[in-house]
């Protein structure tokens, strides 16, 4: 489903990403972890074609998302950007992408997703007076609008209260389940277990493990973020 071959990305003087392989296969949810500036959103920010990388290739379903549109529209992300209009409505910012990805029966899939994320009292509050929280929400049901076949979540239970943190798991869960390749970001070893069936070790830019959950190192994941494997 995704291939990345040689990926490297610089910003001046500091690589974010090394020399990165990988391949993804179709209804794998996978999570990559590591500290701070390891360059996870950076890795799918470029999967996501938000951003270039700066030498490599990458190819999803056989075709390169920074040239190719329809890929790029197959592709779902919700990430610390929201990519939502603060002036319009809760229900007006869906309407649009629907739009955008033409969307047939916008009004009955904008409905499905209020209810996954829990915003359908607030459909018509403008974007801009909702909490951060809430924000992030809307952004989440944003990007499962249009039934992507690939997710890209890039730390995704950041700033989630406890309950909707539960809901988003089970909707992950659901969506892996009904065939959708999944990557995430996350610092909680104990999340990335219960969701993802391969988790990812990214430390300066290198893959320093891919391992399953069940052989991914517990007792020494601290010193694995620190460098000391």
């Amino acid at each position: 489903m995704i291939e990345l071959i040689q990926i490297g990305k610089r910003y001046g003087w500091r690589w974010a990403l090394k020399e990165l392989n990988l391949h993804i296969h179709e209804g794998e949810c996978t999570a990559f972890m590591g500290a701070n500036g390891a360059g996870k959103t950076t890795l799918l920010k470029i999967i996501a074609a938000l951003t270039s990388p700066s030498h490599g290739q990458i190819r999803i379903e056989g075709q390169d998302p920074h040239q190719n549109g329809k890929i790029k529209k197959r592709i779902g992300f919700a990430g610390h950007q929201t990519f939502l209009y603060g002036d319009l409505t809760v229900e007006e910012n869906l309407a649009f992408y629907s739009t955008l990805y033409g969307i047939p029966k916008a009004e009955r899939r904008i409905e499905q997703v209020l209810e996954q994320v829990g915003l359908k009292s607030r459909r018509q509050e403008r974007v801009r007076s909702l909490s951060r929280g809430l924000q992030q929400r809307l952004s989440l049901a944003r990007a499962v609008l249009h039934n992507p076949p690939v997710l890209l979540l890039d730390e995704p239970f950041s700033g989630l209260d406890l309950r909707f943190s539960e809901k988003l798991k089970d909707l992950i869960k659901n969506l892996n389940r009904r065939g959708t390749t999944i990557l995430l970001t996350t610092h909680e070893l104990a999340t990335a277990k219960e969701l993802c069936t391969r988790l990812l070790l990214l430390q300066n830019g290198h893959l320093q493990l891919d391992e399953s959950p069940a052989a991914f190192p517990t007792k020494s994941w601290f010193a694995l973020l620190r460098g000391q494997v």
